[in-house]
C-alpha cells in the first residue's frame, strides 16, 4: 500500500547550508507530497527585509497543498569585517538594526503570513532556528550583544505566536530550535577543536527527529537538537 503523504513541507532559507540540508532530507524522506525551498536565488525568491516577498512565497506554498511542516532556517551571526560584539564599546546602531531585521523581525513577519495558512485540523509544525546564546537564563559569558538580543526577541515572538496559533489550530506546533554548533560559513570563525561541529546533514537529522517527537503541549517552546528544553 502506498503510504499517505503528509502535505507540503516548506523550507525558508533553503539556499543556506542548513536549509539546503533540510530540503535534501525532507525530499529523501518521501513523507511529503512536495518539498518547497525558498531563498534569495530560488524561482520564487525571498528577502527577509522585504515582507511582500515573504507573503508571495507563503501564497505560492499554500497553492501547492496543505502546509504540514515549515522550517525557517534563516539567520545572520556576522557580516564581512564585523564579528559579534565582544564588549559594549562595539555596540553600533546600524549593526544592531541589521541583526534584529534578519534574526527577529524577518522571521516574525514570516510567521505573520505563514501561521494563518497552517491547516486548522490535524498536526502541523512551524520551527525556526534560534540559538542557545539567545537564552537569557543560560547567558554566563556575555558578549555577542546584537545576536543574543535578536534571538531572544525571536524566542518571544515564537512563544507569543504559539499562544495565538493554538486558538486557531489546536494541534499545530510552533517552536524555536537550537541546532547546536554546525559546520557552516556562519560558525566557521568560531569553531574550536574542543567543541566539534556537526555537519549540516547531521544537525538536520537530529532536528527532524526532535520535531517528530513534539506534541501540541510543546508548542511555544525552545529546545535544542537533543530535544532538551533551553531556559528562556
Amino acid at each position: 500500500m502506498t503510504p499517505q503523504l503528509e502535505g507540503c513541507a516548506v523550507v525558508f532559507g533553503a539556499t543556506g547550508a542548513i536549509g539546503g540540508a533540510f530540503v535534501a532530507a525532507l525530499e529523501a524522506s518521501g513523507r511529503y507530497s512536495e518539498v518547497i525551498g525558498f531563498g534569495r536565488s530560488t524561482a520564487v525568491a525571498i528577502e527577509l527585509t522585504d515582507e511582500a516577498s515573504l507573503a508571495r512565497a507563503v501564497e505560492h506554498a499554500a497553492s501547492r497543498g496543505e502546509i504540514r511542516l515549515a522550517i525557517d532556517a534563516t539567520g545572520m551571526l556576522h557580516t564581512a569585517g564585523n564579528g559579534p560584539e565582544k564588549s559594549w564599546r562595539e555596540l553600533d546602531a546600524a549593526r544592531l538594526t541589521q541583526s534584529f531585521a534578519i534574526n527577529a523581525i524577518g522571521p516574525a513577519l514570516l510567521m505573520k503570513h505563514l501561521l494563518p495558512r497552517l491547516p486548522r485540523q490535524g498536526r502541523s509544525v512551524f520551527a525556526t532556528l534560534s540559538a542557545r546564546v539567545g537564552s537569557i537564563g543560560d547567558n554566563h559569558l556575555g558578549g555577542w550583544y546584537g545576536y543574543r538580543a535578536a534571538k531572544a526577541a525571536l524566542n518571544q515572538f515564537v512563544h507569543t505566536a504559539a499562544i495565538e496559533l493554538a486558538r486557531r489550530a489546536p494541534e499545530a506546533i510552533c517552536v524555536a530550535l537550537h541546532p547546536g554548533t554546525v559546520a557552516t560559513p556562519l560558525s566557521a570563525p568560531f569553531s574550536r577543536p574542543d567543541h566539534p561541529a556537526q555537519t549540516p546533514a547531521e544537525a538536520v537529522r537530529h532536528l527532524l527527529a526532535v520535531l517528530d517527537e513534539l506534541e501540541p503541549r510543546d508548542s511555544g517552546g525552545f529546545v535544542d537538537w537533543r530535544g532538551e528544553p533551553i531556559p528562556w
